[in-house]
């Protein structure tokens, strides 16, 4: 690819982040291809390809997606009824809600909220779509307590205060491609002077893997920003708002990053706590490559209400 191509990819990239904050900000408005085009200042023809190309999906598709998935960690993590979520998400009634549900996980709305055994299942909601069979309740039980007892062991979690933390990020589609996303953000920031034993570096999740399929998981790659800066091509900026998070620090390998964070949200669940809208994250403290045992040492943070 030529120095020009890749420019005007990263410039298509960066304006596609545009649009992914855009949908996620106006998830209950009317949605259309002429509206969302204009926020990436493309020609609505132009925009569906470029659109198409680096998601995978048509826009429709992946707005269509965005609601449902949206609903589903809502029925999850939230005491809401089902027709404010269909409301919430821009269906314009309960019966035209719970087709599009039906249709991309298999079972209505409320049939999904009552699968209490599987909110902690990592895609059971898609799986089940798949013909497998849910754990039975009394190895639900084991799964739990075993779970339990390994957050124990592994895991020291408090409500901790964060101040607002502003951020440069590249987008990652699918974890697979997250270590190419911190790549880019590395060989950006590094000529800029933003990179020494001090950097913060954060991933925050845009999806939930309980209720997205893993490839299609939208993720930040991202470093905490000390001082103002202009960024280039696809490098993006954005910020986490300050609040109230769950935050459970582990040292862990890369192979139980699932568990601890099914962990965690069985812990808020467990203590009361009600995830608030904005997103989940981790923080990384060391590169697992250089550590004995390659274990990452990381704080995994969910924003509470």
């Amino acid at each position: 690819m030529t120095i020009i191509a890749k420019e005007i990819q990263a410039d298509y990239k960066k304006r596609i982040n545009r649009v992914f904050e855009f949908i996620d900000e106006n998830l209950e408005s009317d949605l259309s291809l002429n509206t969302v085009s204009a926020i990436a200042f493309f020609s609505p023809f132009h925009f569906h390809r470029v659109f198409k190309f680096i998601t995978g999906e048509t826009l429709n598709e992946y707005i269509i997606r965005r609601r449902i998935e949206k609903s589903a960690s809502d029925l999850l993590h939230k005491n809401i009824a089902v027709t404010a979520i269909a409301h919430k998400f821009g269906f314009s009634d309960n019966s035209s809600f719970s087709r599009a549900f039906k249709k991309y996980y298999g079972l209505s709305p409320t049939e999904f909220k009552r699968q209490n055994p599987n909110r902690h299942s990592k895609i059971s909601q898609l799986e089940s779509k798949k013909g497998q069979e849910y754990p039975d309740y009394d190895q639900y039980i084991c799964i739990i307590d075993h779970l339990k007892n390994w957050i124990k062991m592994n895991a020291k979690i408090e409500i901790k205060e964060m101040p607002k933390m502003d951020l440069a990020y590249v987008s990652s589609i699918g974890p697979q491609n997250l270590e190419n996303a911190y790549a880019t953000l590395i060989k950006w920031a590094t000529p800029q002077g933003l990179m020494n034993d001090q950097t913060k570096m954060v991933t925050i999740y845009h999806d939930s893997f309980k209720v997205t399929e893993a490839n299609k998981v939208r993720m930040s790659a991202s470093i905490v920003l000390n001082k103002p800066v202009e960024t280039t091509g696809e490098i993006g900026l954005t910020a986490i708002k300050a609040g109230r998070f769950i935050r459970g620090k582990y040292e862990i390998g890369l192979d139980e990053f699932e568990k601890a964070w099914t962990g965690l949200y069985l812990w808020m669940n467990e203590n009361g706590y009600k995830k608030a809208d904005s997103n989940p994250f981790e923080i990384y403290h060391n590169n697992f490559k250089e550590h004995p045992e390659r274990k990452a040492i990381v704080d995994f943070y969910i924003p509470i209400e």
